[in-house]
């Protein structure tokens, strides 16, 4: 049974990229993702703004290219979900869905996940008219009205990218300003398929089997209207999934990993990279330079260490 010199959890750009410089510098790597590569990265349709492409490319077919090339260098990608971390006298044990595994250096690159709206009936409407991916679930939307929630690059992107199957995009924002690079902002408002609801709010989702309408509430006036929509895109915010290792390493207030900038936490053997580590930034080009800053000092960590 292989047994891992560094164990990478979650196989997105931070990971893969964290699996390449260790595997390359001669660790026996493995990488364990509980669903398939790519993360976030694997739902966005087009990536204009990672450097190296002068034209958007795909996001699934970039982390195909990351993800091969981590297996090139040796790098071993099995299925599992973490569940529990703890250090014991062999190394750090990792305890998942599938097995237990034991290693010198753990780098956590789990990522986050959508935060939901926290509404009554949102859970009943997953899957009949609420998603939390466009690129997933936008083709199901052809010639229908929708709207998407969300203020930053990620609602304003996915926003655009609906427009090329839904007949209108309704983009919700609880405030005057988005905070999305203004690029983006600039598409969003040019876009005729885009109607924009600035200082307003989801009050209420309505549908009996499946989405039918919502409920917006104007926060300067106090309003209510109600918006006809098939479907509704949740784009407000990230979750880390680091409950499994809650109690064990340091996270701040939000769950996010707290790292010093080697990117080495409260344990000395385990590092954090990408968007589940506390930071200002969460972009493609952060998480693969986490990945290969968390590797070299994984690397740096062994070697002082043996």
């Amino acid at each position: 049974m292989f047994e891992p010199e560094i164990l990478i959890i979650g196989a997105g750009p931070a990971g893969l990229t964290a699996a390449i410089y260790s595997s390359r510098n001669g660790h026996p790597t493995l990488i364990l993702e509980k669903e398939v590569p790519g993360g976030q990265m694997a739902k966005t349709a087009f990536i204009e703004n990672y450097p190296g492409f002068s034209q958007p490319v795909k996001g699934f077919d970039l982390i195909q290219e990351m993800e091969t090339q981590a297996r090139r260098f040796g790098a071993i990608i099995e299925q599992g979900e973490a569940t529990a971390l703890k250090v014991t006298s062999k190394g750090i044990e990792l305890q998942t869905t599938i097995r237990t595994y034991t290693s010198k250096a753990v780098i956590i690159a789990t990522g986050t996940q959508p935060r939901s709206l926290g509404l009554e009936n949102e859970t009943q409407f997953i899957g009949k008219g609420i998603s939390y991916c466009a690129i997933c679930d936008g083709p199901l939307f052809k010639d229908k009205e929708v709207a998407v929630v969300g203020g930053g690059d990620s609602a304003l992107e996915e926003a655009e990218f609906l427009t090329r199957f839904c007949s209108r995009v309704h983009l919700i924002h609880r405030r005057d300003e988005f905070r999305a690079a203004r690029v983006v902002q600039e598409r969003v408002r040019a876009n005729p398929k885009i109607t924009l609801h600035l200082s307003q709010v989801i009050a209420k989702i309505i549908g009996k089997q499946n989405l039918e309408s919502l409920e917006l509430r104007d926060l300067k006036t106090g309003n209510s209207t109600i918006l006809p929509v098939s479907g509704l895109f949740v784009y407000i915010g990230l979750v880390p999934n680091t409950g499994w290792c809650q109690g064990v390493i340091a996270l701040d207030e939000q769950g996010f990993v707290i790292t010093d900038e080697k990117l080495q936490t409260s344990l000395p053997s385990i590092f954090a990279a990408g968007d589940v580590r506390k930071k200002s930034v969460r972009q493609i080009a952060t998480a693969v330079g986490d990945g290969a800053l968390a590797a070299m000092t994984a690397h740096e960590f062994l070697v002082h260490s043996s």
